[in-house]
């Protein structure tokens, strides 16, 4: 296999396709890297439903276990039921996934003790590196003696620790439609589920890993189509959608209308402002101006902070947050040693609506008050370039702050934009929003039509 990974080591895992890119002789390389460049003697894994995830999570397990740290392989789990065992456990961790990719990709997401991030700048460009080496030179010579591999059970400790962190004892009964994707959300929502007030129906909880129903990723609106339908079929009180690994989730009020994960950041940060007064809430810069209004109307300290679990995970450390939105629908929380869960964000609007007897959209509306374009990706032969073109664009322009804190950010009085590029593809990454709907679509189409002129 070439040297050079860095095809598949992105900016916060590795990912790839399988065998074409990756293989389990290499996913026994990065198991042994991971353990010398965390210098761990205790590992935990765990894997996702995909078809090549044992495989490669057993081999990464045996690259460990070879330099002598000792392994608990935790089998089928979401990924924050991954996180849970690193931060319950104190070990690092690593998650074979591939997220809401398609079956012929997986990858791998790290941890350190206690669910601290790996990313590009703390310690994955060095996993790397002795990847790299390891594959060209030999893999490194094993420990005199070598680690253990055992298995563990952590998903009703998972279930019972996120349920312990909100109350839902007092919650009216509610219907509720949850749709996994043939993910992990199908292997942890009966078990976090149970005990609790609710009608449960469940949709595509078959463990599959070649998504037969459709793409695991609920951002996309094709794939909650069916969940849509069902919310209404059913007259459920809200649906939810999880993604491939179950971090992510995403919410459908009665109607059968998407939630804006910005509403659900802001609901979530104004609760968890009610246990701890005060408090300062991590937001990305593609959040709804919505959150920081809230967290400061709730008592709260925003700030804004680069898309990406990392950078997030990061700066809840060194603030001391409480928690954490992303408009992807990854949220994090202190409770969670800073991790993201989808699952713990459920419970909380859950919670939230079992609490009171209006409908889901009624509640929201308070948390959701402009109009947002979503993210809209074009792309483009030269990013830099067309970046750049819409920069010039709107340079010098009067009552405009320009900021590059992650890509372009443009602010006005009723409105803002920010454009990234994607760090795995060829794409320009555009959001926008502003105070009503037509000055939203002023502004997106303006910005589009830069980017793809």
């Amino acid at each position: 296999m070439a040297a050079d990974l860095s095809q598949i080591v992105k900016a916060y895992d590795v990912r790839g396709v399988v065998p074409d890119q990756w293989d389990e002789s290499l996913a026994e390389l990065f198991g042994a890297a991971f353990v010398t460049v965390t210098r761990a003697d205790a590992i935990v894994v765990g894997h996702d439903m995909r078809p090549s995830s044992p495989g490669l999570s057993a081999a990464f397990a045996r690259g460990a276990a070879a330099l002598g740290a000792d392994v608990t392989l935790i089998g089928l789990c979401s990924t924050d039921q991954l996180y849970y065992a690193s931060g319950a456990l104190d070990l690092p961790g690593a998650m074979f996934t591939a997220s809401h990719n398609p079956a012929q990709y997986n990858g791998i997401k790290m941890c350190r003790a206690g669910a601290a991030p790996v990313g590009q700048d703390t310690g994955l460009a060095e996993i790397r590196e002795l990847a790299e080496q390891w594959s060209e030179q030999g893999a490194p010579a094993p420990a005199a003696t070598a680690g253990t591999i055992s298995g563990r059970e952590t998903l009703t400790d998972y279930a019972a620790h996120l349920k312990s962190l909100v109350d839902l004892s007092a919650i009216r009964p509610l219907k509720v439609v949850v749709d996994a994707g043939n993910g992990m959300g199908g292997h942890t929502v009966p078990t976090v589920f149970d005990g609790l007030p609710l009608d449960l129906v469940p949709m595509y909880f078959e463990l599959d890993g070649t998504f037969p129903n459709h793409e695991a990723n609920p951002l996309d609106p094709a794939n909650i189509v069916d969940l849509q339908a069902r919310v209404l079929a059913e007259g459920a009180d809200l649906g939810l959608a999880f993604d491939g690994d179950a971090d992510r989730c995403f919410v459908v009020d009665e109607r059968g209308e998407p939630v804006s994960p910005s509403a659900i950041t802001a609901l979530v940060a104004a609760r968890e402002l009610a246990r701890h007064p005060g408090g300062t809430v991590i937001h990305n810069l593609i959040t709804s101006w919505s959150v920081p209004e809230v967290v400061r109307e709730n008592g709260g300290t925003p700030v804004r902070t680069r898309v990406g679990h990392s950078f997030i995970k990061q700066e809840m450390a060194a603030t001391g947050a409480i928690f954490g939105g992303e408009h992807s629908a990854h949220y994090y929380f202190a409770d969670f040693w800073n991790a993201d869960t989808g699952m713990l964000a459920a419970l909380h609007v859950l919670a939230a609506l079992g609490g009171q007897q209006g409908t889901l959209s009624a509640l929201v509306a308070q948390y959701d008050r402009y109009t947002g374009s979503g993210e809209i990706n074009s792309t483009v032969g030269d990013q830099a370039a067309r970046a750049a073109a819409v920069r010039a664009a709107y340079e010098g322009r009067d009552g405009l702050a320009l900021d590059e804190l992650d890509g372009l950010t443009v602010t006005a009085d009723d409105w803002w934009f920010n454009l990234r590029a994607s760090n795995t593809e060829p794409l320009l990454r555009l959001n926008v929003e502003a105070r009503d709907e037509p000055t939203m679509a002023k502004v997106r189409d303006e910005v589009l039509a830069i980017v793809r002129g």
